[in-house]
């Protein structure tokens, strides 16, 4: 299909479902549906996958759907930030063909949902722990719109590593039918980690947020200086604490994509697997997260396909 230059704006499942079956009705059978779930504000971080999977597939989809159930009860569901019109423009000038825009009432016509999707274990640490139910609502809402879109590639940004390995976890064992992309940290110049949360942060807290990705900086040489996992940790909290108004919500050395802490007094380096080095900390009332992952596992350890 070729893209647009104004993508199609669908904001109902039944719209968004006919215009996915007509595309693949006329489409070869080689033809494929990318899909890239959003809660809006977009950034290029997003505008990386979206390229990314308008490269790889004959119709792109991006949805855009700020999920309450992933949010708590003192979190930043209403403070959210939203613009549509911006959001839009930026998908279409990332090859996106259809931008799928649901109200609440939409998505969850039956409000609070009696079914929703729980993953056990890789959920128990970092922000699982730290925000108790966020990936309940992550798994349902996106095994939802796997159900309405029925893509062949999904794709997620690593900067959520943790998000990635709920969804690909989720996709082996309910055996969804799509292959999950995780694509790499998109950074600004200076380092920090594009969120959209990053429009609350103030000039300082903007500056003193450096301090994150400046200290995962400072990963690979303290393990090469022999630190254990605990060891390790305990340096990175005592660098970031440098910033005089970070406020640790974790610094946590996880197995990944399993996502257990990694213990015991051995070196860090000689531990065999992939490790996932994971902070979430908060500057005013800005909560950013960041990591890093040492020893990376092949990628058809993580890009997971049910099919």
């Amino acid at each position: 299909m070729t893209h647009a230059t104004t993508p199609a704006i669908v904001r109902t499942i039944a719209e968004l479902r006919q215009q996915i079956r007509a595309y693949r009705r006329a489409a070869s059978d080689e033809a494929t549906v990318g899909f890239v779930p959003t809660m809006g504000y977009l950034h290029e971080g997003h505008a990386s996958l979206l390229r990314r999977s308008a490269a790889e597939n004959g119709l792109t989809v991006l949805s855009i759907f700020v999920n309450p159930l992933q949010f708590g009860p003192n979190e930043d569901l209403a403070r959210y930030p939203r613009d549509e019109e911006r959001d839009v423009a930026l998908a279409a000038n990332s090859g996106v063909d259809i931008v799928f825009l649901p109200s609440v009432e939409e998505m969850y016509p039956d409000y609070p949902l009696l079914t929703t999707v729980s993953v056990s274990s890789v959920t128990e640490h970092l922000c699982g722990a730290s925000r108790p139910g966020h990936f309940d609502g992550v798994a349902t809402v996106v095994a939802k719109l796997f159900n309405i879109v029925l893509p062949d590639r999904a794709y997620f940004g690593l900067k959520d590593a943790q998000q990635v390995a709920v969804i690909a976890q989720m996709v082996k064992d309910l055996s969804i039918p799509v292959e999950i992309v995780p694509c790499p940290i998109v950074r600004e110049q200076d380092g920090l980690a594009l969120s959209s949360r990053n429009v609350y942060l103030n000039a300082e807290e903007r500056e003193q947020s450096l301090a994150l990705s400046r200290s995962l900086a400072k990963v690979e040489q303290w393990i090469a200086d022999g630190e254990t996992a605990q060891a390790l940790a305990t340096k990175l909290a005592e660098d970031i604490r440098q910033a005089p108004s970070a406020d640790i919500d974790y610094v946590e050395i996880v197995s990944y994509p399993g996502m257990q802490p990694i213990t015991g007094s051995e070196p860090l380096g000689v531990y065999g697997g992939s490790v996932l080095i994971a902070l979430a900390v908060r500057f005013g009332r800005t909560r950013l997260i960041d990591n890093r992952i040492v020893n990376p596992i092949e990628a058809g350890d993580l890009v997971c396909s049910a099919k």
